[in-house]
C-alpha cells in the first residue's frame, strides 16, 4: 500500500519549480496594531497545503489589498477588506495571495490507519475529503489532477 507520506513527498518533488503562495499568522501588538506577518510560503493544492516538510490544511485565504475608502453594503465585506489590509501592513504585498489559519496535518497517523484534518484512510486507501461537504477521494488522484493544475498554470 502507498502511505500518505509518500504520495505528499512525491508531489513536493514534483512541485519543486512551481509557485508558492504566502503562509501568514495574525499577529497583535499594542504598537503596531493587528496584522498578518509572513511565517512561510506553500504550494495550494485545493484543501492541502504543502511545504518540502509539511502537510497543512488550508483554512482563510486572502489577497493582501489596501481597503482604500469604499461604503459597505455588508459588515462582513468590512471585515473582509480589513483582513486584507492586516496582511498588507504585516509586509505581504498588494495583490499576493496569503493563507492564514492553516493547520499542520499529522502525516504519521493517517500512514498509521488514522486521519487528520482533510486526511484519512478509507478502505485502506489514503484518501482526501476535498470540501467540507464533500466525501473522500483517493489521496492519489487527488494530487495527480491538483499537481497538474498548477504546474499548468505556471507554465502559461
Amino acid at each position: 500500500m502507498t502511505t500518505a507520506s509518500a504520495l505528499l513527498t512525491g508531489a513536493v518533488r514534483e512541485l519543486a519549480d512551481a509557485p508558492k503562495e504566502g503562509l501568514g499568522e495574525q499577529r497583535d501588538s499594542r504598537w503596531r496594531g493587528r496584522r498578518i506577518v509572513r511565517v512561510g510560503e506553500a504550494w495550494h493544492l485545493g484543501v492541502l497545503l504543502l511545504t518540502p516538510t509539511h502537510a497543512l490544511a488550508t483554512a482563510e485565504v486572502l489577497r493582501a489589498a489596501d481597503p482604500g475608502r469604499r461604503g459597505y453594503t455588508a459588515e462582513s465585506a468590512r471585515e473582509r477588506a480589513e483582513r486584507r489590509a492586516e496582511a498588507l501592513r504585516g509586509g505581504f504585498d498588494a495583490g499576493e495571495v496569503v493563507h492564514v489559519g492553516w493547520s499542520v496535518i499529522d502525516v504519521d497517523a493517517v500512514d498509521a490507519g488514522g486521519s487528520s484534518g482533510p486526511l484519512a484512510v478509507v478502505d485502506g486507501v489514503p484518501s482526501v475529503r476535498w470540501s467540507s461537504a464533500g466525501g473522500f477521494m483517493p489521496l492519489e488522484a487527488y494530487l495527480r489532477e491538483r499537481v497538474s493544475l498548477l504546474l499548468d498554470s505556471a507554465a502559461g
